[in-house]
């Protein structure tokens, strides 16, 4: 339905809506000083959505229920800077700090130099280009001349506004925006204890965190992560004058955009420094990452007479904060096994004060890092706080060894089950490859359930955490032993959804081959994978007993997936498990041989919209058997796309990219033998 078709009452509330959403979005975000609920704000943004879902003409590009939804990328694009933006010149102490601002005094030949003290955060530089008040293109810094295009992941970031919150007719009609995007230390502490639980490596600190999310091809895993934004300058600027840096963080909040804080304008070298320690003193108590201030001549006038230099201005320096280091001994070195099998290795310190808080422990990542740094047990070390946050060791003090320090070696059995560890050629983790290793049998029993595996449908997160809890599963074939009495006894599960569950795990016992692998979870083998296996093998047990040399010749399996299903089979613990599973009824069918001449071999599917006469996973089913392939989203590889009623952005991305496109009529067509693919 076109625009000027819709009622001029849904329009009138729909704008009513989008707008009211960002107000209320500055006020929690930018201010600080929410007026509604969170509830009342969620009812707003669902009758938005549904607005938009049933009149998608409504949707606009600044529409609050456009942050996330975008398909993933294969690469990032670039975008050329108009204005360069150039890095800092450091300088780390008061004497290199006194030397800048009285060569910037004596270069504007003037004894009153009027500097504006910011806090230097410690994340990722970018900008964001608003025209006539919308968020048109979002960078990363790069090299100063051409950054990444994050337009999309910048979006999910709700302390970035889609658009400016000052009407039209007073925000600029062009403004360049740039800032640091971060991540506040307590939202990075709790991201990696998350990571820690599920078997993940840990960031090293909170920049490095919220550079790889805003860096991901998928918008999605940007907006799962706890990211903001801060802004302290501008490139191009039409349709308003700033003239001073004061002036700058005054206009951002008006905006909509959050400013760096606190602030201060000094008008003396004194001032700077009595800024300087200030901030040093509230350095732990801010909710981010600071490594200093920065500095810089408030006039803008005075900035262009300053100019830059090659890769810095004249006009502004970083003044760096002392880093915190302290000295302590390693005492022993223990191997943690996280949720995915993952082990880490973790140095058990002598108690030392560092910033402020005692530390105990200290990731080592792994083993290469280990012998990288030569970490011994024994060894007197340097240890900070990376990023203030995360303990790490920054080198070892050789000289105060005395020839009783011991050399540390993974495990080659997994500390907490026994089970086999292994580390595939080219990867930095060593995993335990044991399905039933109790340190992560609640993930294993996750995702044997999940919708692409075994389809068991009510056996999610929080049921699975009370299975293993409760000693009731310890291993995925013990799930087939679950009765309605023992399930209806849990928390949240009454007789009927008790029952629902039985069923749907006696369901679950005919899953085809390929579900099944998938289900098993052996490192790099995700659903494609699995099927690949399945229809090459036919049969589990002719692919348990395949050598590690014939697993790598079969396509699209290399040495890393190779060695990883083949110390996966090589576990009598895992072979158990499988017999357990057969005699509990799980099936293990053969696979379907390809219906004569595999004519969709090479080609590449996705479907999008409605199917009349299939639904979208028998469409896919009747590619693969042909010996295609279906994907979930669309991109240069892409042979075609199948659109039915409703088709989207998946639609607008063949078009875009010059995919074929065909409807459900023609690929009926295909599948019967009436139309050369």
């Amino acid at each position: 339905m076109a625009r000027s078709e819709i009622p001029r009452a849904v329009q009138k509330q729909a704008e009513k809506l989008r707008k009211d959403l960002h107000y209320h979005n500055y006020r929690y975000h930018v201010l600080d000083k929410p007026v509604i609920s969170d509830a009342e704000y969620d009812r707003m943004m669902r009758e938005l959505q549904e607005l938009e879902e049933k009149y998608p003409s409504l949707v606009t590009p600044d529409s609050p229920t456009q942050r996330v939804g975008a398909e993933p990328r294969e690469e990032l694009g670039t975008v050329r800077h108009a204005i360069p933006m150039l890095s800092l010149d450091n300088a780390m102490n008061r004497d290199e700090t006194r030397a800048w601002f009285e060569r910037t005094q004596q270069a504007l030949d003037t004894k009153k130099l009027e500097v504006v003290c910011e806090p230097k955060l410690d994340g990722l530089a970018v900008e964001l280009v608003y025209e006539r008040g919308v968020l048109s293109v979002g960078s990363t810094r790069g090299d100063g001349e051409v950054g990444e295009d994050v337009t999309q992941n910048l979006k999910t970031i709700h302390s970035i506004p889609l658009r400016l919150v000052e009407e039209e007719d007073k925000a600029p009609a062009l403004i360049e925006v740039r800032g640091e995007v971060y991540m506040e230390k307590a939202r990075f502490e709790q991201l990696n204890r998350e990571r820690e639980k599920q078997g993940l490596e840990l960031f090293a600190n909170p920049r490095n965190a919220a550079a790889g999310a805003l860096r991901q091809l998928d918008s999605k895993i940007t907006a799962s992560r706890p990211l903001n934004a801060v802004f302290y300058g501008v490139g191009r600027v039409e349709g308003r004058t700033i003239d001073s840096q004061a002036d700058l963080l005054a206009l951002l909040p008006k905006l909509g955009l959050r400013a760096a804080h606190p602030t201060r304008v000094a008008g003396s070298l004194e001032e700077v420094f009595q800024y300087y320690d200030e901030l040093g003193e509230k350095r732990d108590g801010l909710p981010f990452e600071i490594d200093g201030c920065v500095l810089k001549v408030n006039s803008y006038a005075a900035q262009r007479q300053l100019g830059v230099r090659s890769r810095s201005p004249r006009w502004a320096i970083a003044f760096k904060f002392p880093p915190r280091q302290e000295t302590t001994v390693v005492e022993e070195i223990e191997v943690q096994v996280g949720r995915t099998g993952a082990l880490t290795p973790v140095a058990k310190l002598r108690p030392v004060r560092v910033g402020g808080v005692t530390v105990r422990n200290a990731t080592l990542h792994n083993e290469d890092e280990i012998q990288r740094k030569d970490v011994r047990i024994g060894d007197t070390i340097v240890i900070q706080r990376a990023g203030d946050v995360i303990p790490e060791v920054v080198s070892v003090i050789k000289d105060k060894r005395t020839g009783r320090e011991r050399e540390f070696k993974m495990p080659a059995k997994c500390p907490v089950c026994g089970a086999t560890v292994s580390r595939p050629e080219g990867e930095a983790v060593a995993r335990c490859t044991g399905m039933a290793c109790p340190a992560q049998i609640k993930q294993t029993i996750e995702h044997f359930a999940s919708k692409g595996a075994m389809d068991i449908e009510g056996l999610g997160t929080k049921l699975a955490d009370q299975l293993v809890e409760k000693g009731l599963v310890k291993t995925p074939a013990q799930i087939y032993a679950l009765n309605k009495d023992a399930l209806a006894a849990l928390e949240r599960m009454g007789e009927k959804s008790a029952q629902n569950l039985v069923e749907a795990i006696q369901a679950s016992k005919e899953r085809p081959l390929a579900r099944i692998i998938f289900a098993l979870g052996i490192r790099h083998v995700g659903e494609h994978v699995a099927e690949v296996l399945a229809k090459h093998f036919g049969t589990i047990d002719a692919l348990m007993d395949t050598s590690q040399d014939d697993l790598g010749s079969v396509p699209e399996i290399g040495p890393t997936i190779a060695q990883s299903i083949h110390d996966f089979f090589s576990s009598t613990d895992n072979r158990k498990i499988i017999e357990q599973l057969k005699k509990s009824g799980v099936k293990f069918p053969e696979v379907e041989k390809p219906m004569g001449k595999p004519i969709f071999e090479g080609l590449t599917f996705v479907f999008t919209g409605e199917l009349e006469a299939m639904t979208r996973d028998e469409a896919e089913a009747e590619v693969k058997k042909r010996g295609g392939r279906a994907a979930s989203s669309v991109s240069k590889k892409t042979d075609y796309v199948v659109a039915g009623p409703g088709a989207g952005s998946k639609l607008a991305k063949a078009q875009e990219l010059g995919v074929k496109v065909i409807d459900e009529a023609a690929f009926k067509e295909m599948l019967q033998g009436k139309r050369k693919p």
